[in-house]
């Protein structure tokens, strides 16, 4: 059969967008696999599925796989995809977008210059609901990696994040460190890695190792993330710019209790059809 779908991407952090309202198809991990090679498929960071909602409150269901043909439960910068994607595919006819995500409900609001506002939700900090192993609710947990102590903060945005602040995010040993923080025991689930520079209060720069993925040149959950650790950490301000290496986003959480505002930009690159 004949697969249509959308080549997108947020900030660099690339997307195969599949409508699965109007069309059908199976999408075994295997074939996840094959699509993401960069080489001999499609290409892509995760595959992004629009399906219809099983609550009859949204107005979509939202499901992202990784490269690696894994499901996972929240992608914030595919997020603003797909809201780009079904408006301009005219699933729906308004800027609002009521989506279903394995991680919780969230809303989309598309602007008028095309960048989207997302409501990612209320980030969840006990260790139980991240998960994470630990005896109780910290602001800094200690995580053993090769026989060194490095402290980090444990949220979840709808899936898992470990944040780490380093002095100089483009000497951060991501490369080495990210996976092993990624697999670490106390993250059952394994988690993304984060490694935050602080410029001011106002301001961060932001690596992400993305599970499942490894770095991407952008990461939307993780922006949050890092966010809401600076906060509860006290070194950062509501109101954050982003910087990360495919451009910013601009981050709002006012503390605990409150959902945390995503607004950044959604590109589509082409259309496109492959032979399943």
């Amino acid at each position: 059969m004949i697969l249509y779908f959308t080549k997108m991407h947020g900030l660099g952090n690339d997307f195969m967008v599949v409508d699965m309202v109007t069309q059908n198809a199976r999408l075994p991990p295997e074939k996840v696999r094959r699509l993401a090679d960069r080489r001999f498929g499609v290409g892509f960071d995760q595959l992004l599925i629009v399906e219809p909602p099983t609550d009859p409150d949204m107005d979509f269901r939202y499901r992202i796989f990784n490269a690696d043909g894994s499901e996972v439960e929240q992608c914030g910068n595919g997020a603003r995809c797909f809201a780009r994607f079904v408006r301009d595919h005219r699933l729906i006819g308004r800027d609002l977008v009521r989506v279903q995500t394995a991680g919780g409900n969230i809303e989309l609001q598309i602007l008028d210059n095309d960048s989207v506002a997302v409501n990612m939700g209320i980030p969840r900090l006990t260790p139980s609901d991240i998960p994470f192993t630990a005896p109780g609710q910290s602001v800094l947990y200690p995580l053993m990696i090769d026989g060194e102590t490095l402290m980090v903060s444990a949220i979840s945005m709808g899936n898992p994040h470990a944040v780490l602040v380093v002095d100089d995010v483009q000497k951060a040993p991501v490369e080495m460190l990210g996976p092993l923080i990624e697999h670490h025991e106390d993250f059952p689930r394994k988690c993304n890695a984060g490694f935050m520079e602080i410029v001011n209060r106002n301001e961060i720069n932001l690596r992400v190792y993305e599970r499942g993925v490894g770095e991407t040149m952008a990461c939307g959950s993780g922006a949050c993330a890092a966010v809401v650790a600076g906060v509860i950490q006290g070194v950062l301000n509501d109101e954050v710019k982003v910087n990360l290496s495919g451009g910013f986003l601009q981050i709002q959480w006012s503390g605990e209790g409150h959902s945390v505002m995503m607004t950044g930009a959604a590109t589509r690159v082409y259309e496109g059809h492959t032979r399943l």
